[in-house]
């Protein structure tokens, strides 16, 4: 038996083998209580606006931190508040580059100690588009603009996105595109509740939330047989 986290999987492993099971994910990411008026007050941020979270991994996603610092002036000027997570590798070339501007909407930082509270306001993620972020994005029913890395074995980041963006659960760039597209795409979404609210359903329908459970069942199962 093969577990695999998404549809499709039979084109890399023989169908009467695999196991939809989805992908293991941390369960502290959804509390059933979180305190938003103080999360928004951490960020220095307003709670009447909309929140737009940038991932880049714990290492930084060089295409999405080029993006946004080539169109940081419209971010700075739009009616919406971010957060950038750069990773730690490019923290301070952001940081170098930003000083020039006089800005309050966005937050910058390498890392976020707490992801819980940076989803909890989030009405749209920028991610790329591994198997970890991908089930998280599910599992926390967030409307998402995927970029795939392309420096993966077999493209396989861009199945990912893909296996969202059929259900129309979630919008993809193209890395090769994203300094061109991607700010006036989050931008165009954010902007769009309908489409907030039809991302965040279409997506919250792929939610696999028990996978650990489902894994270590058939681990169990084939041990006893």
């Amino acid at each position: 038996v093969i577990c695999v986290a998404y549809e499709g999987m039979e084109r890399f492993f023989p169908k009467e083998k695999i196991l939809l099971t989805g992908n293991p994910i941390r369960q502290n990411l959804k509390k059933d209580i979180l305190d938003k008026e103080k999360i928004y007050k951490h960020f220095s941020f307003s709670k009447d606006k909309k929140t737009l979270l940038v991932l880049g991994g714990s290492l930084g996603a060089r295409t999405i931190n080029n993006s946004l610092m080539l169109h940081f002036e419209t971010l700075i000027n739009s009616d919406i508040q971010v957060v950038w997570q750069t990773g730690k590798f490019y923290l301070k070339e952001v940081e170098e580059y930003v000083k020039r501007y006089n800005f309050d909407n966005i937050y910058i930082s390498d890392f976020l100690s707490n992801m819980a509270e940076a989803y909890a306001i989030a009405d749209l993620v920028i991610s790329r588009a591994g198997a970890s972020s991908i089930s998280e994005l599910c599992f926390l029913e967030k409307a998402s603009l995927l970029v795939p890395s392309p420096n993966v074995s077999e493209d396989h980041q861009t199945y990912n996105a893909l296996s969202l963006v059929k259900h129309q659960a979630a919008v993809m760039i193209k890395d090769k595109e994203a300094e061109e597209k991607l700010v006036k795409e989050a931008l165009r979404i954010i902007n769009n509740q309908v489409l907030l609210e039809n991302l965040s359903s279409n997506i919250s329908k792929l939610a696999l939330p028990d996978a650990a459970e489902k894994i270590a069942s058939e681990i169990i199962h084939l041990i006893n047989s």
